[in-house]
């Protein structure tokens, strides 16, 4: 079995210092109130790192920038799988 054939792990960094659905909730609002869409504003900030996708009303890019990616990225699939029960 080639190492190829092996699934990874990953584990994310603990973030409970932070409440990242309140903090998702902030910055969806901040983009709202701007006249953005969210979920365009935020895929091309996981994709691409740059916080520029983020607007700086309301400290909505500070906030992001406070979060890791890969804690953001699970907050989301995670939120997304729960509702799928």
């Amino acid at each position: 079995m080639g190492l190829s054939d092996k699934t990874r792990t990953f584990s994310a960094v603990d973030a409970d210092s932070i409440d990242l659905g309140a903090e998702l909730k902030e910055i969806c609002t901040a983009l709202e109130e701007k006249g953005y869409r969210p979920i365009d504003q935020i895929v091309g900030y996981l994709l691409t790192g740059d916080p520029s996708y983020i607007t700086s009303h309301n400290n909505a890019r500070v906030k992001i920038q406070q979060i890791e990616r890969n804690d953001l990225l699970e907050e989301i699939v995670g939120s997304y799988l729960k509702n799928l029960k």
